[in-house]
């Protein structure tokens, strides 16, 4: 599914997955999709509550976002992959989120049913012409404490992180919602096209590709 959406973007997936090789310099663009829970591990917490871990994609993900960072690759992260981007960065999450954030409504569905605000100023919310979007959710953990080099960039209606991104160029978005689950709706294919943009535009300084070429590649985990 990440594949079709970033295929209805102009762009054209390559799947990578723990264990075999992946190497950044061969993209344009790197997306981080959703899984499992991080290991608190990660970032020197302890484990509080049950959750399905998967050691060897944390490693391989943790690796990939960095790489990205370093290389001023493209960067989107999906619910999990938001996630492994600010822990990546230095930050933390919250392995039990509603259980702080008790005023954010607790929803696990992929229809749009939570609604969350964008911050003014940021470039997501000057993707959409309104500040509040339908979103989807199905995660329990949440960004925490911020990795360096990012802002919040969106929060539900209860003060939990929905949305990062990077203060500067290149792009690098992670947003907890899943938006390939919602390529119906024109505001969440927005995402896609600016994450395909920005690849291009990278792989254009770049040299590797000319303003007409449509032969962009796009590396990611699990796509």
């Amino acid at each position: 599914l990440l594949a079709f959406n970033i295929w209805l973007a102009g762009g054209r997936a390559r799947r990578w997955q723990a264990g075999r090789s992946a190497d950044v310099a061969q993209v344009d663009g790197v997306l981080v999709g959703g899984g499992d829970d991080i290991s608190p591990a990660l970032y020197g917490g302890d484990l509080v509550t049950a959750a399905r871990l998967d050691p060897r994609r944390d490693a391989f993900e943790l690796g990939l976002v960095r790489a990205a960072w370093a290389q001023n690759t493209p960067i989107l992260g999906i619910c999990r992959g938001a996630q492994m981007m600010n822990v990546a960065l230095g930050g933390n999450l919250l392995q039990d989120a509603f259980g702080v954030f008790r005023d954010s409504r607790h929803v696990k569905t992929i229809l749009p049913r939570k609604t969350v605000h964008t911050v003014p100023g940021t470039r997501l919310a000057a993707k959409f012409a309104g500040a509040r979007l339908r979103v989807n959710a199905l995660h329990s953990q949440a960004v925490d404490r911020l990795g360096d080099g990012l802002v919040v960039a969106a929060r539900d209606g209860g003060g939990m992180i929905q949305a990062i991104e990077r203060v500067r160029d290149p792009f690098a978005l992670g947003v907890q919602w899943h938006p390939e689950h919602l390529f119906y709706l024109r505001s969440q294919r927005r995402i896609f096209r600016a994450f395909v943009a920005a690849a291009r535009a990278a792989a254009q300084a770049r040299g590797q590709l000319s303003a007409v070429d449509d032969d962009l590649d796009l590396g990611g985990a699990r796509v």
